[in-house]
Order: structure tokens, then C-alpha cells, then sequence
């Protein structure tokens, strides 16, 4: 395996990872809506952001699922030079 393949596998690694860092950021900002609404209670935005984080979770799933199956590849090619 030529070492520039994994440097661009390795580099769509840290792209993967700024990925799930930025769905996990966003559910943050959800939750704080989410405590906000306590002081103001509103039914359709409590259900819009529990949608929301649902789907965001769901995300941070997936992508952490992508990454660990991504990584196994990059061992496997690195061990394999």
C-alpha cells in the first residue's frame, strides 16, 4: 500500500471525526433549548427538538459506526505494508 493513500485515507478519517464532534456539538445546543423550554414551555418546539436530537443521535451513530468500520480498513492496509 503507497504511503499517499493512507495519508488521504487517514486525512477522510479526521474529516469522519470533525463529522460526529459536530453532530454531538449540535445535540448539545439541542438540550439547551430543550432546558429553555422548561422556563417557557412550547409543545411544537419541545416535539421539533426531540425530533431533532432524535435524528442528531442517529446520526452521531452512524458516523461513529462509519469511522470504526474506516479504521479497521486502515489497520488492515497498514499492517498489511
Amino acid at each position: 500500500m503507497d504511503q499517499q493513500k493512507l495519508e488521504q485515507m487517514r486525512a477522510t478519517l479526521n474529516k469522519l471525526e470533525d463529522i460526529k464532534n459536530s453532530q454531538e456539538s449540535i445535540i448539545d445546543k439541542i438540550n439547551h433549548v430543550i432546558t429553555d423550554l422548561f422556563q417557557s414551555p412550547d409543545s411544537g418546539l419541545e416535539k421539533a427538538m426531540e425530533n431533532a436530537h432524535q435524528k442528531s443521535s442517529d446520526n452521531v451513530d452512524a458516523v461513529r459506526e462509519a469511522i470504526e468500520i474506516y479504521e479497521m480498513k486502515i489497520n488492515k492496509l497498514e499492517n498489511q505494508a
